[in-house]
């Protein structure tokens, strides 16, 4: 299940701290492994790392102000791609960092990269997500919601291996199966 009752917590904590002045600047949280959050090695679930970096993303977007231009302006965001690399093991009822920010945007989406850190100082995951505001007529441009936000800047130059991402991801066959896929069991005709 979604962790909404973490999501209002971290939202609200949020609320209370000091606005970011651009989406590049970090957005630091404090969360703790709970036991419903471990898989059955007694680790933090890969699903449930992927939920929680939904609430460093949402607590960053409520700090930066997109949060209040997504509901004025009837705005969605959704997650067009993801590239996640897991390192070091979170134990139950272990505290961890995360931090959260944007790196890069272009002519469609925006490239956030979050991490978790353990006390010890080591990296435990690390994931970049390609997002995309939507509206009703499907995605909206970046540079729009920032002029909406208040902030019309420039991009940072897009990290070289985001670019190399992007590009080996444009090379990925869709739909993935073009093949009708038959089922080993089914019934011979």
């Amino acid at each position: 299940m979604f962790p909404f009752i973490r999501m209002a917590k971290d939202v609200f904590l949020a609320s209370r701290q000091p606005p970011l002045a651009t989406m590049t600047e970090t957005h630091v949280s404090q969360h703790i492994c709970w036991p419903h959050d471990l898989d059955m090695w007694l680790e933090l679930n890969n699903g449930r790392a992927l939920s929680l970096y939904d609430l460093g993303r949402t607590a960053m977007a409520q700090r930066v102000g997109l949060i209040a231009v997504l509901r004025y302006e009837g705005w969605g965001m959704t997650m067009a791609g993801t590239s996640t690399r897991f390192r070091r093991r979170i134990r139950g009822f272990e505290r961890f960092e995360m931090r959260s920010r944007a790196l890069c945007w272009d002519d469609k989406f925006v490239y956030m990269e979050q991490s978790m850190w353990k006390k010890n100082g080591e990296c435990a995951s690390h994931v970049m997500y390609r997002a995309a505001i939507t509206d009703k007529n499907g995605i909206v441009a970046p540079d729009r919601v920032l002029a909406a936000m208040g902030q019309e800047i420039a991009s940072p130059e897009m990290p070289a291996w985001v670019r190399a991402w992007c590009d080996a991801d444009a090379t990925r066959p869709w739909p993935p199966m073009a093949e009708p896929f038959s089922h080993p069991f089914a019934a011979k005709a």
